[in-house]
C-alpha cells in the first residue's frame, strides 16, 4: 500500500458515515486531484528549473496537452483501481492496523496547498 491509497483510505471511511453512496466516489476524485496537483507542482518546477539553465525543452501549448492527457490517465487509473478488488484490499489492510487519526481538514486543503504552492512557484523568477 502507498500513501495515497491511506489518503483514500482515510477520506472513503471519513465520508462514508455522511453519505454512503458517493464515499468512493468522493475519496477516488480526492485521490485523483491530490495527484493531478503534485504533478502540476513538478511540471512547473522543472518548467521553471529548465528555464533557468536556458534549455529549450518542450513548447507551452505541448506541455499543457501533455498534462491534460496524463490527468486523464491518473483519473482513469484510479477509477480502475479504487472500484473493485484493490478498495477492498485496502479496506481489509486497514482494518487490521491500528488507524493513526489524520486530521481531515489538513487532508482536505492538502490539494489547495499543492496549488498554492505551484502558483507561487509559477510566479517566480
Amino acid at each position: 500500500m502507498n500513501t495515497f491509497d491511506i489518503l483514500f483510505y482515510h477520506i472513503f471511511s471519513y465520508f462514508k458515515t455522511k453519505y454512503k453512496q458517493k464515499s468512493n466516489a468522493i475519496a477516488m476524485i480526492y485521490v485523483s486531484v491530490l495527484q493531478c496537483a503534485l504533478l502540476l507542482l513538478l511540471g512547473v518546477f522543472f518548467a521553471k528549473f529548465f528555464n533557468q539553465m536556458n534549455m529549450d525543452t518542450m513548447s507551452e501549448s505541448k506541455t499543457w496537452t501533455l498534462f491534460v492527457l496524463v490527468s486523464g490517465f491518473i483519473f482513469f487509473k484510479n477509477w480502475l483501481q479504487y472500484t473493485g478488488k484493490r478498495r477492498m484490499m485496502i479496506h481489509a489492510k486497514m482494518n487490521k492496523k491500528t488507524k493513526p487519526m489524520y486530521n481531515i481538514w489538513l487532508l482536505l486543503l492538502l490539494p489547495i496547498i499543492v496549488l498554492v504552492l505551484t502558483y507561487i512557484l509559477f510566479q517566480a523568477v
